[in-house]
């Protein structure tokens, strides 16, 4: 894996910059202000990702903020320039949702995934404007997915990862009805600075119950547990070189202004004296594709690239996460050419550490 592909796998959008929540781990600077995106960039974006759509699959990923407080009448003419080949994703916290929205989830073809941290006294940190808890709106939300029949995928936010925790969500996450978990442990980015260092023993033995949850009850697709063991199995089998891409999804994520930021959407709205807003172009100025060609051309973005062969260089996990994320090097270090970062060691040390203790921990004793 080298370099930066000048294809996407696909494209982040912005709808708004508002939510209407104000949870304390939130990394968005805007999400107090309602910046919605003109139809023009949508239009802009809808063109350029057609050719790519037309060759395999491509997906449109609706994040905000918070995409469902665009409302369904603007969020409609943001969708009407894609084509029929395109999928679109929306990432909700679910408190808006209601029979109006799963009818238009379901008109548009929108695959949902919703923002949950566990039972209700695990959300203490997702509350709305005015502090409250906003447990039993997201629950309704959820509720009323279930009652439509709508599929849907949750992606939980673990600020301190313990063992006898991973059990419990499991169980949680089990009983709501996702198809798909994914687990985010909370982490140090843009205007979110509460510590994200843990004790590794205990992050490590956190991945390793979350292992012997899931394949007690293997019902729901579990995300990161899912590709570690594949990345895993391929080392086995000697085609670990084959698991990640030959080169690095892009990312594009288009803010509502049409501004693009590449590889890591939680740069978006931000800026340093170093290196500029971190943007590498407009779209109702420059061709999407154009802006991806000339990624290089942006000088953090170089300075990532050498970060990445600095990992290869020195780290035995490379192969596995790819090098350390952007925003968490910078976020982290100040800078983009960095190595190892709490992220890397929460989210991917510790966890394929986890998955291989629980294989030694369970392997079958040889028949004597």
């Amino acid at each position: 894996m080298r370099g930066i592909s000048a294809v996407p796998t696909y494209v982040v959008m912005q709808p708004t910059t508002l939510c209407n929540l104000d949870c304390s781990y939130c990394y968005l600077p805007f999400r107090a202000d309602d910046r919605r995106m003109p139809v023009a960039v949508a239009e802009a974006v809808a063109e350029a990702v057609e050719p790519w759509a037309r060759t395999g699959r491509f997906s449109v990923v609706w994040h905000g903020g918070e995409p469902l407080a665009a409302g369904r009448d603007h969020l409609a003419t943001l969708l009407a320039p894609f084509g029929p080949a395109v999928e679109h994703h929306v990432q909700t916290n679910a408190t808006l949702i209601d029979d109006a929205w799963c009818e238009f989830f379901a008109e548009h073809r929108i695959r949902v995934s919703v923002s949950v941290d566990g039972p209700r006294q695990r959300n203490d940190d997702r509350v709305n404007r005015g502090g409250r808890p906003a447990y039993d709106r997201i629950v309704a939300g959820i509720a009323a997915l279930r009652r439509h029949g709508i599929p849907f995928s949750a992606l939980c936010v673990v600020a301190n990862p313990e063992p006898g925790l991973a059990a419990e969500l499991y169980s949680y996450f089990l009983d709501l009805g996702c198809d798909v978990l994914g687990i985010n442990v909370e982490e140090l980015e843009g205007v979110n600075t509460r510590t994200n260092r843990h004790p590794a023993a205990a992050v490590t033995g956190f991945w390793a119950e979350l292992v012997a949850a899931w394949r007690r009850d293997p019902r729901i697709h579990l995300r990161e547990v899912e590709w570690s063991l594949r990345y895993v199995a391929s080392v086995l089998d000697g085609t670990a070189d084959e698991v990640l891409p030959r080169r690095l999804d892009p990312i594009p994520t288009v803010a509502h202004d049409g501004s693009v930021v590449l590889l890591s959407p939680e740069l978006a709205g931000f800026s340093d004296p170093r290196y500029g807003d971190f943007t590498s172009g407009n779209v109702l100025t420059t061709p999407l594709a154009e802006i991806l060609a000339g990624a290089l051309d942006t000088p953090w973005i170089r300075e990532f690239i050498d970060g990445v062969e600095a990992c290869r260089d020195t780290c035995p996990y490379f192969g596995f996460c790819g090098g350390a994320h952007a925003a968490n090097r910078y976020f982290e270090h100040g800078r983009f050419d960095g190595t190892t970062t709490d992220h890397c060691r929460n989210s991917k040390i510790r966890l394929l550490e986890g998955v291989l203790n629980h294989a030694r921990d369970h392997e079958p004793t040889a028949a004597v």
